[in-house]
């Protein structure tokens, strides 16, 4: 039986195959590409490694501190596991296409050992156009001075999305300063009301063609009035004008969540699936 090769270490002498798979997919893959497109292809730069299967790259996956396969069949991400395996488990989680992450944690999981948890139905959305409710235009690009009240928000949406304290391990600090990169980089947006945040979003990856939202947030007393819809339309509209498809993933069950952001405009061009751990 003819067997795939496996996945070798790739540098910067594949950046043109790794855009051009990049390029072929460019919501799925936006949370990579926004790093590809920074730094390039090299581990030490990119903070993380790229794995390719095939001359042409028929089989590409990071690794960093998250696994996200980009590509493959089945035998390229076999090849993936085996790589994965050589060594222990540093990812906090396996994340991508719902077709290349299942498969992937078949192989993985009795060698890592039980999940915390499986989100195995996660509709990938995406729209180019303006939304089609009306932006809140209370809502504004968070500001440095913003640091101290926005983070206690980010850390409640942290605890109620993923289910763990952003906190744990080395006192906040790690997670202080993704939030203040990315309010000073201009990708957090907040609504105040009374000095208090009632809504934030950020745009966690920020490709030349795509920027992922995530981080949707209401403050609980103002859940129920359309502050999330309007606020991720006003997220939305920034994106456009600035010429980027808006994309995000959430989770099936969420229902009102999936129908706000199709009211948005939003639209299912894929499913993700999400392993964490």
């Amino acid at each position: 039986m003819l067997r795939t090769a496996g996945a070798r270490l790739l540098d910067d002498r594949d950046r043109s195959r790794v855009r051009g798979v990049l390029d072929a997919d460019p919501v799925a893959t936006c949370m990579v590409a926004s790093r590809v497109e920074t730094v390039g292809v090299e581990p030490w730069r990119l903070g993380g490694e790229l794995w390719g299967v095939g001359g042409r790259l028929d089989g590409l996956c990071f690794s960093g501190a998250n696994l996200v396969p980009l590509r493959g069949e089945r035998a390229a991400v076999r090849a993936f596991a085996d790589r994965a395996r050589r060594g222990r488990r540093t990812c906090s989680s396996l994340v991508g296409r719902r077709e290349l992450v299942l498969p992937l944690w078949e192989e993985l999981s009795e060698h890592w050992g039980a999940a915390r948890e499986v989100r195995p139905d996660q509709p990938l959305m995406a729209t180019d156009a303006n939304p089609d409710v009306v932006p809140d235009r209370a809502v504004r690009q968070a500001r440095p001075d913003d640091l101290e009240r926005y983070l206690p928000a980010a850390i409640s949406m942290f605890l109620e999305e993923v289910g763990v304290d952003p906190r744990l391990g080395d006192g906040g600090a790690g997670y202080r300063a993704r939030v203040s990169e990315l309010i000073s980089s201009g990708r957090a947006f907040v609504r105040f009301e009374g000095g208090e945040v009632v809504f934030k979003a950020e745009v966690g990856a920020l490709s030349t063609r795509v920027g992922q939202i995530q981080g949707v947030w209401v403050h609980p007393d103002w859940r129920g009035r359309g502050l999330g819809q309007a606020g991720t339309a006003a997220v939305v509209d920034h994106l456009v004008r600035a010429g980027r498809i808006a994309s995000l993933y959430v989770n099936a069950f969420n229902t009102p969540a999936r129908a706000a952001y199709a009211r948005v405009g939003f639209r299912q061009v894929a499913s993700f699936a999400t392993v964490l751990f």
